[in-house]
């Protein structure tokens, strides 16, 4: 018997991306509200969202679905997937605008300062919660969405993004805790 590959519209992985964006920015705020003490809006962009988190976690929705009932694999290329995604995208936006968002150079294992092993690590949890736990649950709550209301979110969604994105491509996120120049 062969297995039916799923098959999602636009609107799925819009949602999901930005449902992802928006889990990163909860942690990444969390954890500078827990350790510095203080809010800080981490990113490029103004808005309650972190693209590195939608694109990531995309990826391994995409990428890793198929292992959902193997979570040690799953674990493992989480790491590998968005450790090159994190260490790719340090390298890109310091390229761009000669800025560092992020320094892991006091960490162990580090690459450059770019990644390191406990970040990997984080990750590979995160990723295994979200390919064998909240995808489940995210296809569930999708599907409980009238099609028309999750056209009208997306686009929603997608105007505020590009706005955002526009206004951060001349003036980028940089202010206190953001970056290390």
């Amino acid at each position: 018997m062969t297995r039916k590959k799923a098959t999602h519209e636009f609107d799925y992985y819009v949602l999901l991306f930005f449902g992802l964006a928006f889990i990163g920015w909860l942690w990444e705020v969390g954890l500078y509200l827990a350790t510095e003490h203080a809010f800080i809006n981490r990113g490029v962009y103004r808005g309650p969202y972190l693209p590195i988190y939608g694109a990531g976690g995309l990826a391994l929705c995409l990428l890793l679905r198929p292992l959902r009932r193997k979570p040690v694999r799953v674990f493992l290329l989480s790491m590998l997937v968005c450790s090159g995604l994190e260490y790719f995208t340090s390298w890109f936006l310091e390229r761009l605008w000669g800025i560092r968002w992020w320094d892991y150079s006091g960490h162990a294992l580090n690459l450059n300062g770019r990644v390191c092993l406990l970040g990997a690590a984080v990750f590979g949890l995160g990723g295994t919660g979200l390919v064998c736990l909240l995808l489940p649950l995210y296809e569930r709550l999708y599907q409980g969405i009238a099609k028309r209301w999750r056209i009208v979110l997306c686009l929603l969604l997608l105007a505020v993004f590009i706005a955002d994105a526009t206004y951060c491509a001349v003036r980028p996120n940089t202010g206190r805790g953001i970056s290390w120049s």
